[in-house]
């Protein structure tokens, strides 16, 4: 009889992940031996005190719960100093001060009769087990040990069911923080392309087009035109806009993690492999993975990158079977890709499976009419990120001046120049002289006015020139370091030339250039 009730009930009680259900068919389970109408499991809170009501039953059903309610101070040190599991009877739940808010918060248990079971797991308390009744002296010293013997699996079935709630918690978390983190993501690369409508509209005309295809794309341009801004509008675009985008720096990433990196590995599959690892291919499933600087991407992952174009699949290192993938890719780089497939820099097969519709992102200096903008919208981002009060006005003449610049860090210069001016000049109009000072000092033959050069004649161009380095040669023209080995002619050809445009000799001159 013992048996087969320890069997019936352990099967019952460890039946389901529901709490809940397993408490209500352990409860018909062993009300053939003990008079029970009521279980009740109660997880107890060792460092605050707390006794929580995580689930009961009754034969209406069972009931997934968190009541919680402070062990008084008397009843915490009982149980701190107990010795031994302790099974025991309470004439009525609520009077006895260890169960008296807790039956409070179950229907009618107040007024019941209870046995009261501490969960004992691995010498640790987990918890406490409460089988009650309606009937007064319904409980007998069979029934105590009955319900002793079932002790380790409710102490199982209590954890479980806390680390399976937790892992719904932690599943929950992640899942909102992914929706956060996605939002944030199109919010800041793709919603909102400055130049669009304007010196970008070609490029974004082809995004168009792309976007809802699943073709790999190749965006062309130099560093700092803002690929990876692209990227998320093709992915924004796109019918997995609700998946993740997720960007790898291949020139970032050591040619000795990449693959791991990329396609993830087996437990054990090196030293050092502890656990299983999802790689940046496996994560992306079902959306879309920018590979920027694909130019990096040392030889052997280009292979393994070719397959999964070709294939839709990966191995992770270490495994046999195959991952079914469902990505798409999305490559940049600001390198010339076909210059290096001609000096075996970088697979054909690879190059000529990217590029099926390559979109190049003009420079800055091809757009200018879009500067203005861009200009406006650092200053905005910067002075939230910065938290001014508000926003600076620009200072007059400063837009005129900006544009007239070629910008060869592009975008990213922008950015870092209007941060830069934004420290600058905090409490008053906000203007680039430091920058445009650096930018004279660098190109002493510019003279901006009203967005235009001054037209000089070849001459003049020239003697501006040769005057400028003769000055940093201190005068020297002939010899290492001299002024004709830094402007690559013969010593007697630059003196000729000094002759012909009236540029004097004498080193003196040129300190007041």
């Amino acid at each position: 009889m013992t048996e087969d009730f320890f069997r019936d009930a352990t099967l019952a009680i460890c039946g389901s992940l529901d709490i809940e259900v397993a408490l209500w068919r352990c409860l018909f389970c062993i009300r053939e031996c003990i008079p029970a109408e009521l279980l009740s499991l109660h997880l107890y809170e060792r460092e605050s005190g707390w006794l929580e009501t995580v689930a009961y039953a009754t034969f209406e059903g069972g009931q997934k719960c968190s009541f919680k309610n402070r062990i008084p101070d008397k009843i915490k040190m009982e149980i701190e100093n107990r010795r031994s599991r302790q099974v025991w009877v309470v004439d009525r739940l609520g009077d006895y001060k260890g169960t008296k808010d807790a039956a409070a918060n179950i229907n009618g248990a107040d007024n019941m009769t209870g046995i009261i079971m501490d969960l004992v797991l691995d010498k640790k308390l987990m918890g406490v087990l409460m089988v009650a009744a309606k009937s007064k002296d319904c409980f007998t010293k069979e029934h105590l040990s009955f319900v002793r013997s079932l002790n380790k699996p409710f102490a199982i079935a209590l954890t479980n069911s806390i680390r399976f709630r937790e892992l719904k918690q932690l599943k929950e978390r992640l899942a909102d923080d992914n929706r956060y983190f996605q939002n944030e993501l199109r919010r800041k690369v793709g919603l909102e392309v400055i130049g669009a409508e304007s010196g970008l509209r070609g490029t974004m005309d082809m995004v168009k087009q792309i976007a809802p295809l699943d073709s790999p794309v190749l965006l062309l341009g130099e560093t700092g035109v803002g690929k990876e801004v692209i990227a998320g509008s093709i992915h924004n675009f796109s019918k997995r806009r609700e998946k993740n985008m997720l960007t790898v720096n291949c020139g970032a990433i050591p040619p000795t993690l990449m693959d791991s990196e990329l396609f993830g590995y087996e437990k054990g599959a090196f030293t050092g492999a502890t656990a299983l690892k999802r790689g940046v291919f496996e994560r992306a499933n079902g959306g879309t993975v920018f590979l920027d600087e694909i130019g990096e991407l040392v030889p052997e992952a280009q292979v393994r990158l070719l397959r999964v174009l070709e294939h839709k699949e990966i191995h992770r290192i270490g495994g046999s079977g195959k991952i079914k993938l469902n990505i798409r890719i999305i490559a940049a780089t600001n390198r010339n890709l076909e210059s290096m497939v001609k000096k075996g820099q970088f697979r054909e097969d690879l190059f000529f499976r990217l590029n099926i519709l390559p979109i190049r992102i003009p420079p800055l200096r091809e757009r200018p009419q879009d500067i203005p903008a861009l200009i406006q919208h650092f200053i905005t981002k910067k002075s939230i990120d910065m938290k001014f009060r508000k926003t600076p006005v620009l200072a007059q003449g400063e837009i005129e001046r900006m544009m007239a610049y070629s910008w060869p860090g592009n975008v990213r210069e922008v950015e870092n120049t209007v941060e830069r001016a934004l420290i600058l000049n905090r409490d008053k109009d906000l203007s680039f002289g430091d920058f445009y000072s650096n930018w004279k000092k660098e190109h002493p033959f510019s003279n901006i006015h009203n967005q235009q050069y001054e037209i000089l004649s070849l001459d003049e161009i020239m003697t501006a020139h040769i005057k400028k380095v003769l000055e940093m040669t201190n005068g020297k023209i002939h010899g290492k370091d001299g002024a004709a080995e830094k402007l690559s002619i013969n010593p007697n050809t630059l003196r000729h030339r000094m002759k012909k445009l009236g540029i004097s000799s004498h080193k003196t001159f040129y300190t007041d250039l």
